[in-house]
């Protein structure tokens, strides 16, 4: 009887002692199955699957596999349930290696090598690069590097579907994003 209320005051203080980060963590999804969608690398047809599905528009994520921020955002961001779901609800989302060497057809229906689509088409250098698309394949905002954490990601897919990026840029919106939650 004894080691049995034990265990249950132990098991009570380890249940307290969790912290939020590593509970969620317990629920965090792999972003290649839940965040991007599965794609034949057909821009054109990618379009049309999003204006189908009554998306905004299409997200590609370029990235390369030595790259710590790329691995950042995929382990910190990406990979949590409420991110996927609203981007899924409001994107089409793409994964582009810009080392890849495997073609793909761009938003003009030109058959190109990812890498080609990367550096020569939207001049990728560096990773990640965050560019959003509209359903007409005309690149309307891009963000370079990875964000703080889910927030600022969450706070840029906003600013894109509600259309402030028309009108003001990211850094007002984040200002006064950190200003209401200061609240």
């Amino acid at each position: 009887m004894k080691n049995t209320i034990n265990s249950v005051i132990a098991f009570i203080l380890f249940s307290t002692i969790l912290s939020s980060s590593w509970a969620e963590s317990i629920n965090d999804r792999d972003p290649y199955k839940h965040f991007f969608n599965e794609t034949w690398g057909d821009m054109p047809e990618e379009i049309q699957k999003a204006k189908d599905s009554k998306k905004k528009g299409i997200v590609v994520f370029f990235e390369m596999d030595e790259c710590p921020f790329c691995h950042y955002m995929k382990k910190n961001v990406l990979n949590k349930p409420k991110v996927q779901e609203f981007y899924r609800k409001h994107f089409l989302n793409i994964s582009v290696d810009i080392e890849g060497d495997v073609e793909m057809v761009n938003f003009k229906g030109k058959t190109v090598k990812l890498k080609d689509f990367a550096f020569k088409e939207h001049r990728v250098r560096a990773t990640p690069v965050i560019a959003f698309f509209d359903l007409n394949g005309k690149r309307i905002y891009r963000h370079t590097g990875k964000t703080s954490g889910v927030d600022e990601f969450m706070w840029l897919g906003e600013f894109i579907v509600k259309g402030l990026y028309k009108k003001s840029s990211f850094s007002r919106y984040k200002r006064t994003k950190r200003a209401e939650k200061k609240k």
